[in-house]
């Protein structure tokens, strides 16, 4: 009687059994790279052409962050600035600084090597082409900037300080009550529990949280939660 199976059914098994494990594998790799933080550059800082410190610009100096991201109120977009903002203050201010060579080279003419070429900043934050997100809606319904970048006036080098998600958005978009602040403490890095009194007497409400409920009400906040509201 011939053989009801040809020949090379007998390797099938074991062919199933590399393919499945492989698979395997590769879901195992790809959850272990993409899981973690290094995909969503939690903790990414690199170097910039000039070694600016946020730290001492907006906590010391007391920079708002508008004058340097002035089209975050207005434009989809937060600009980064560029060298004539910088050169305001810096044509008089640490003219001699090393650190500031760039700058020169980009704005001073009498500079050596002056070639007025645009300081060439790396970007930190950079969401995916895909994805649509828009600044001004966000900080003029009370989101500060400390809720999506962290405390950036401590940072002598900023670093992104959140994952920038699609988890991460929608926690917010779900609850965001969490992040909403009146509008004039949207800038305002040392906002706390303890401003909320300054807002309300309502009883009841006594944290930050508590006020952002009542915000969430009077502004008539309801985020969108469907993949529509990014991807677009």
């Amino acid at each position: 009687m011939a053989n009801i199976f040809p020949r090379w059914s007998n390797l099938l098994p074991l062919k199933i059994a590399v393919c499945a494990g492989s698979a395997a594998a590769g879901v195992a790799l790809a959850f272990t790279y993409y899981a973690t933080p290094k995909t969503l550059t939690v903790g990414y800082q690199p170097s910039q052409p000039i070694p600016f410190s946020h730290k001492i610009h907006v906590d010391q100096v007391g920079l708002d962050c508008r004058y340097c991201h002035s089209f975050v109120e207005v434009s989809g977009h937060s600009n980064v600035p560029g060298g004539n903002t910088c050169w305001n203050c810096h044509q008089h201010v640490q003219r001699e600084s090393p650190k500031l060579a760039p700058l020169h080279k980009s704005m001073n003419p009498a500079f050596p090597g002056y070639d007025g070429k645009p300081i060439e900043w790396v970007r930190v934050h950079k969401s995916p082409d895909f994805v649509y997100f828009n600044h001004s809606a966000h900080v003029n319904r009370g989101v500060s900037c400390q809720s999506c970048h962290g405390d950036v006036h401590k940072m002598e080098v900023v670093w992104q300080d959140q994952p920038h998600s699609m988890g991460w958005c929608l926690d917010c978009h779900r609850a965001p009550e969490n992040a909403l602040r009146p509008l004039e403490e949207v800038y305002n890095f040392n906002y706390g529990d303890a401003d909320v009194l300054k807002y309300t007497k309502d009883q009841g409400v006594k944290t930050t949280k508590d006020l952002g409920l009542k915000l969430k009400e009077q502004f008539q906040v309801n985020p969108k939660k469907s993949c529509a509201t990014c991807h677009h």
